[in-house]
């Protein structure tokens, strides 16, 4: 059996910050907390960056450079994973839905990638969903999706493509059939975001039945969902995730001290299930990422 990748979200996006008062915030806090991640078996942390005195959304390129710097100071072999998701969200004006009403961040997909460019992470997201979100609309057009490719890899950077429903995984293919993403894909499949895969294990193994051939590939679950459906993606041979991004409670009633915990419980259950967690070397190895680097 082969080892079992831990990845661990630090922050996301959208998982509010008065929801746990344990959720990092700034560059510092982020860097900890992918620290800590790390000393308890991920191998992998993937980063949002919020603005530090609000604990809102960023894409400030100094914020990911901050958080960035501060992880390589002390460990250079975790595996950094930065989103390149913010940027493709569309809210229809209510007076006029030509207009782009104010929760709009719509970005050409050029600048949704200059913090890719000036940091070069070993991999960064790569969503292929368009679909409802929240109040809101995701676009990622096929063209824009080439667009972001080409720059990443250009960049050294290798895409983990994040793919939400039956139609992303779909496009998925056809991505790789044009030679746009590069075989074998890094893949993770999104289950529990409302109006795309529910998280259940018929969805997930529908999903893996499209997967294509010798995909590295992992799930996650958001909420209540997040473990069991780490433990289904582990029994169903992918590899796993967890995070205060997908959930802020260890368990029912029970909010999460951190980012070091909920990896600490998602090893537990691979490990009693009978795996093994892949060390962030192993993990490099498997993916074939060269060593860290950073400008």
């Amino acid at each position: 059996m082969r080892k079992t990748v831990i990845s661990c979200a630090i922050t996301g996006n959208l998982t509010k910050p008065e929801s746990n008062p344990n959720l990092p915030w700034s560059p510092r806090e982020i860097a900890t907390a992918s620290l800590e991640a790390a000393s308890a078996g991920a191998s992998i942390v993937h980063i949002h960056v919020r603005e530090p005195d609000t604990g809102e959304p960023s894409m400030r390129l100094e914020l990911y450079a901050e958080a960035v710097e501060l992880i390589r100071q002390r460990n250079t072999d975790l595996i950094i994973n930065l989103t390149t998701g913010p940027g493709g969200r569309y809210q229809p004006s209510p007076d006029n839905p030509a207009v782009a009403g104010p929760r709009t961040n719509f970005l050409l997909p050029s600048k949704r990638m200059e913090h890719i460019v000036a940091l070069k992470p070993d991999v960064c997201t790569l969503d292929l969903n368009t679909m409802v979100f929240g109040g809101e609309v995701v676009i990622n057009t096929p063209e824009n999706l080439e667009v972001m490719a080409e720059i990443a890899y250009d960049s050294g950077v290798t895409p983990e493509l994040e793919l939400f429903d039956s139609g992303d995984m779909q496009l998925a293919l056809d991505l790789l059939g044009k030679g746009v993403i590069r075989a074998p894909a890094m893949i993770n499949i999104v289950l529990g975001v409302k109006y795309g895969f529910p998280s259940t294990p018929e969805t997930l193994s529908f999903a893996k039945s499209m997967l294509p051939p010798n995909s590295f590939w992992g799930a996650f679950g958001i909420g209540r969902q997040a473990f069991p459906t780490l433990a289904q993606s582990f029994l169903m041979g992918g590899h796993v995730r967890i995070g205060m991004e997908d959930t802020t409670y260890l368990a029912r009633g029970v909010p999460t001290s951190g980012n070091a915990e909920l990896v600490e419980k998602g090893r537990w259950i691979v490990e009693k299930l009978g795996g093994e967690i892949a060390t962030s070397g192993e993990t490099r190895e498997m993916l074939g990422i060269s060593d860290a680097r950073f400008p």
